[in-house]
């Protein structure tokens, strides 16, 4: 949730780890931080879903679409080409955020600048994360879920 409040779009996070290590679950807390209130689930048999927050709106008469949240899964995934003819690179350039489960399988797709995060069970009931900034924006976000991680 703390991570999700600190993104302002434009974002794409990677997430990897074996099934079972909490990817979806990582996602729903990161929807919640970013004030999205519908139910968030995997979009394992479907590749995508889409999922946008409140609105938010800059003065009394004005009210812009919140931002959105665009939910990949590529488990089922057979060839990253894929991918690009489904369209689907055009979000990781965007104005939104991008989650995008086991992301390993399309590795050579990703743009220069990610945020990676890898998921590792340690018990039932524990996860450990490594998160992996790729250029300053993401180095700049980590400083930030860091220091609002420590400070609370």
């Amino acid at each position: 949730m703390r991570l999700g409040a600190l993104l302002c779009g434009g974002e794409l996070l990677l997430l990897d780890g074996q099934l079972g290590t909490g990817k979806t679950t990582f996602t729903q807390g990161l929807a919640k931080g970013m004030g999205i209130t519908d139910v968030v689930s995997s979009p394992t048999f479907t590749l995508l879903k889409e999922y946008t927050s409140q609105s938010r709106s800059d003065t009394e008469n004005e009210t812009q679409r919140g931002l959105a949240l665009y939910h990949f899964d590529l488990y089922r995934l057979d060839n990253p080409d894929e991918i690009i003819d489904l369209g689907f690179e055009d979000y990781f350039y965007g104005s939104d955020v991008c989650v995008i489960e086991w992301a390993a399988k399309a590795d050579l797709l990703w743009p220069a600048e990610r945020l990676h995060i890898r998921l590792k069970m340690i018990s039932e009931t524990e996860r450990s994360l490594l998160f992996t900034a790729v250029g300053q924006r993401y180095y700049e976000l980590l400083r930030q879920f860091h220091y609002a991680t420590t400070s609370s």
